[in-house]
């Protein structure tokens, strides 16, 4: 009844005279001082805050908005409401379809959740909206249609482009003015909208998504178009608002003139369309991305997520629309699918690149299967599982789509490539984003099967390509895939392979394959060869065919080759030369040369000049100097200026110095002396390290505490917890092999803990003496 609130609904009146109250109590004036400014009678005033009184006039609620401070249109709104609710035009139980907007979830009027937390738990959610274009026009209409004009207005755009978003962003202020939703589809669309459609009240938005199960019924969409049209312009039954998406393919359907005397099946669709659409466009312009990345930067993870991956191509709202379903689709996929899926998402997590060879992903899913799933293979299991991959979710996106890599057609500078590369045969294929980010994620600390290296090595021609891969098996412990990676590699032409495979023969005692190889690469335009073989000359004692090599190198770029001159300089008694070298190299961008430096001066026995280099060093980040200066300075028995130098180095935040020192003194036997550097390390961290809480596990027995604080600190990135205790397990290779496989497990590599042992724990058949076991 009038007066009440009713299933949801608020009274206006009362609506307008909380209004009232709260301007009133924002002004701090008097009912009485209100009617002297505003020039009403205080009987007035009175009677509008009276909550049994009366609707006030719109020429009152004019005079007491102006004092007050509150928009007057909202109060005048209100008002007309009110006036109508009471007089019983406007029933509380609103006659005609659809309920509040505010009862509306998004998702139920087909809002595309956002990212991929919808598709791996029960909350739905909606990241952050990026207003464009568009968006102002439906503004424009949303302030139409609350001057009391009826408007209708239809979002054009791609799959998943955000129209039915924009839609929902633009109803939500229509809502505090008690705005009804009705969104017809049952039993089916059309017949929803045709039985109700002449039951649509006032103030009432019409919600016609995907409206081409409307306007393209073939028997009802003319006489739904005709019911819409009357709506809008009947004056009694307005303001309302009609929203509606379509694909731009049936825009173009309904839109399009019929040829001279053919048949005209939308006459009445297209005059109803006509000027009611607004384009949305595929993807987000410059001011949206930065928009997007703004909200970003403000916490909306889910827009963070799409930016990754769409930032450069502006297709935000398709990445946000198709996560879910991309996810799922993977998930949920059979066998043939799953494993395809992961074979992909491990090649470009090794190193791959975009386009991966169909054969090779056929070839290389085979490990990926259980035994049980491979016996029920059908012959045509990857036919069928292609097809499955490449249909379309939100957005037009594809788990695993075709694709054609670009030729590349580049004008060559420097020396051709020392071999031509075969490009690679059949379907390319690639990866969907989302699912690459996924699986670099999920699978991180996952080795892929045999059949994925195999697969490599039989189909893969790029040099990149292999090469990478070359190095994520050698990180991995497959040390004979590496080497033949690395082979494959270098005979493609991929000169830092040729030079890793030259390191190997040169390990091996194959110098005159070593240096062949060093020279090729050299051919090939990679100046590490001319370097590599300068230093081949240098420890020959061929200075000047050294200096003439690192000078070649060092002008094609490579910056360590000026440390080879440093050196020759340095050898020749020129520390003068020398320094200049060395400084030219540091400002080129090498890491040592400043390390390299320091120890000159020390050697020369300049302290006060090497202590200089390495506070230099440290202002820029760089504190390996502090540690080989402790290193120098224990060495020649000077400890108290070791310890001295390892706490100028803590002072700056670095306290390996002093971990180093301790471990220095811990080797000696000097227990007294290490536990001094240990209560320096630990003073500076604020407390005992993890290095000296894995210790202390360690020797009371309890190796997997131990272990666990070892890994844990090596997941935040402090490997020296792992060293120690692989120093403690030194002739113990039992409790070796288990640190190395439960290192292995977590993820943390073999160059991490810098011993032959952790392959050959891994790899019981190889040989630890191999020189492709420590590349």
């Amino acid at each position: 009844m009038p007066g009440e609130e009713s299933d949801g609904w608020e009274n206006p009146l009362v609506k307008l005279r909380d209004k009232l109250s709260d301007g009133l109590a924002h002004t701090r004036l008097t009912k009485t001082q209100l009617a002297t400014r505003s020039g009403l009678g205080r009987t007035t005033v009175q009677e509008a805050f009276r909550a049994e009184g009366a609707v006030p006039s719109a020429e009152t609620i004019a005079a007491l908005a102006r004092v007050l401070g509150v928009p007057e249109g909202e109060l005048l709104e209100l008002r007309r409401r009110a006036a109508a609710y009471l007089s019983g035009s406007v029933p509380g139980h609103h006659e005609g379809p659809g309920r509040p907007i505010e009862q509306w979830d998004p998702h139920d009027l087909e809002v595309h959740p956002s990212g991929s937390a919808a598709a791996v738990s029960s909350v739905r959610t909606l990241a952050g909206y990026v207003r464009r274009a568009h968006d102002q026009v439906m503004a424009e209409t949303v302030s139409e249609v609350r001057e009391s004009h009826s408007r209708m207005l239809v979002l054009v755009g791609s799959s998943s482009t955000g129209k039915t978003r924009a839609c929902w962003e633009a109803v939500q202020p229509l809502a505090s003015f008690g705005w009804r939703l009705w969104h017809p589809y049952d039993p089916t669309r059309a017949e929803a909208a045709l039985a109700d459609l002449e039951q649509v009240a006032p103030r009432t938005v019409v919600w016609l998504n995907e409206a081409q199960h409307y306007l393209g019924d073939p028997q009802a969409g003319e006489r739904i178009a005709a019911a819409l049209h009357t709506l809008l312009t009947d004056p009694n039954r307005g303001p309302v608002l009609i929203l509606g998406t379509l694909w731009p393919e049936y825009a173009d359907q309904y839109t399009t003139m019929p040829r001279p005397g053919g048949p005209d099946p939308h006459s009445r669709v297209r005059e109803l369309l006509a000027g009611r659409t607004v384009t949305v466009p595929d993807t987000f312009d410059q001011d949206a991305l930065r928009t997007a990345a703004s909200l970003a930067q403000d916490g909306d993870g889910l827009l963070a997520d799409a930016l990754t991956r769409a930032g450069t191509n502006g297709r935000v709202a398709q990445d946000l629309a198709g996560a879910p379903e991309l996810l799922r689709r993977y998930q949920h996929g059979t066998p043939a699918v799953r494993a395809l899926l992961e074979a992909a998402m491990d090649a470009r997590r090794l190193g791959v690149g975009l386009h991966l060879p169909q054969a090779f992903l056929t070839d290389a899913a085979s490990d990926y299967f259980t035994d049980d799933d491979w016996n029920w293979l059908s012959n045509d299991w990857a036919e069928a599982a292609y097809a499955d991959l490449a249909r379309p979710v939100h957005g037009k996106q594809v788990p695993l789509s075709r694709t054609n890599a670009r030729p590349v057609r580049r004008p060559l500078i420097g020396p051709m490539p020392a071999s031509t590369v075969a490009p690679s045969k059949g379907p390319m294929l690639r990866l969907a984003d989302y699912l690459e980010q996924h699986g670099r994620n999920a699978r991180r600390l996952l080795c892929p099967p045999a059949s994925f290296w195999h697969a490599a090595h039989t189909y893969l021609t790029q040099p990149s390509d292999l090469n990478n891969l070359a190095k994520a098996a050698a990180d991995r412990g497959r040390s004979q895939w590496a080497k033949h990676l690395r082979l494959r590699a270098a005979d493609a032409g991929h000169t830092d392979a040729m030079i890793t495979v030259a390191w190997a023969w040169r390990k091996s005692g194959d110098l005159e394959g070593a240096k062949s190889l060093f020279q090729q690469a050299a051919d090939a335009g990679n100046p590490r060869g001319l370097k590599f073989l300068g230093q081949e000359l240098e420890m020959s004692g061929d200075w000047k065919g050294a200096e003439s090599l690192y000078r070649l190198a060092a002008d094609a770029g490579d910056p360590d080759a000026r440390r080879g001159l440093a050196r020759l300089r340095e050898a020749a008694g020129d520390l003068e030369g020398a320094e200049h070298l060395y400084r030219l190299a540091a400002d080129a961008g090498d890491p040592n040369s400043l390390s390299d430096l320091m120890m000159m001066r020390e050697n020369a026995g300049d302290r006060e000049g090497s202590e200089a280099i390495a506070r230099e060093a440290a202002a820029v980040g760089d504190t390996l100097c502090f540690v080989n200066l402790t290193e120098m300075r224990e060495e020649a028995g000077d400890r108290e200026s070791s310890e001295a130098i390892a706490r100028e180095a803590a002072s700056v935040g670095d306290i390996f110095p002093l971990l180093h020192l301790w471990r220095m003194r811990l080797d000696d036997g000097d227990l007294e002396g290490a536990e001094s550097a240990f209560q320096q390390a630990a003073e500076v961290n604020g407390g005992p390290t993890p290095t000296h809480l894995a210790r202390i596990r360690e020797e009371a027995g309890d190796r997997e505490g131990a272990e666990a604080i070892a890994l844990e600190a090596a997941d935040a990135g402090d490997f020296y917890v792992l060293r120690d205790l692989e120093r403690m397990r030194k002739e113990d290779q039992e409790g070796l092999d288990a640190l190395y496989r439960h290192a292995a497990d977590a993820g943390h590599l073999p160059p991490l803990l810098g011993s032959e042992r952790w392959l050959q724990a891994l790899n019981p058949g190889g040989s630890p003496s191999s020189p492709w076991s420590m590349e």
